[in-house]
């Protein structure tokens, strides 16, 4: 029995719209999940944290105190890590974090963290062109159609300025553009909303991104 079409409810319950299945029936893959949310939390991270060595610390080049005679430990410099005001020994450096995730594997984790909603209906579909002026007051209002609580992640167009404003002002609503949605602001979010331009935007994108896929593997030998 072929498996039935994916469908998401419009914000407010006028109707459903059917969702590209290429996009919304792929299967959960957790280590490619987890890879793409890891890669994208580390890119994230400036890499800036810094600590001085007891050779950038200033002072402590001349010996505190004679090496015999004195009754006290020996000691080279005051800078030494067990020192108050000495360096840090091993301490963090600047460093680059980002990991290399596979394009296809990222892909696949995309597909997979957006056909998770899917199979909970937790999407829903809005008329992006419907907020031209915002109005936060609507939008808000729209919301509360919604059965679940938590985060909600609404995605938008790039020409839908109108839709972001109306969304970005409410509590645990967190807005992006279809082109900077990312595999980690999917998992995390309870309930997704796609605008009809964000999810052509997306649509086209994993089409074609599908389509590479399927000639990359065509053209392999076998």
């Amino acid at each position: 029995m072929p498996e039935a079409a994916p469908t998401a409810k419009r914000l407010g319950g006028q109707g459903t719209v059917k969702l590209p299945a290429e996009m919304f029936s792929e299967p959960f893959h957790n280590a490619l999940v987890y890879e793409a949310v890891r890669a994208e939390q580390l890119a994230a991270r400036r890499g800036t944290a810094a600590t001085r060595t007891r050779g950038e610390v200033r002072g402590g080049g001349a010996k505190p105190w004679r090496q015999k005679g004195t009754g006290r430990a020996r000691a080279g410099s005051i800078r030494m890590p067990h020192w108050t005001g000495g360096g840090v020994a091993f301490g963090p450096r600047p460093r680059d974090y980002t990991v290399k995730v596979n394009r296809k594997a990222r892909r696949r984790a995309l597909r997979a963290a957006l056909s998770v909603h899917a199979r909970r209906a937790s999407v829903v579909v809005i008329d992006g062109s419907s907020y031209e002026e915002p109005s936060t007051s609507t939008a808000a209002k729209a919301l509360q159609s919604l059965d679940g609580r938590g985060r909600v992640l609404v995605v938008v167009g790039g020409d839908e300025a109108g839709c972001a404003k109306s969304f970005r002002n409410i509590s645990s609503v967190v807005v992006l553009p279809a082109r900077s949605v990312g595999v980690a602001d999917i998992v995390g979010a309870a309930t997704l909303v796609l605008s009809e331009a964000a999810l052509e935007e997306l649509a086209d994108a994993t089409a074609q991104e599908v389509r590479a896929d399927r000639s990359e593997s065509a053209g392999s030998p076998a």
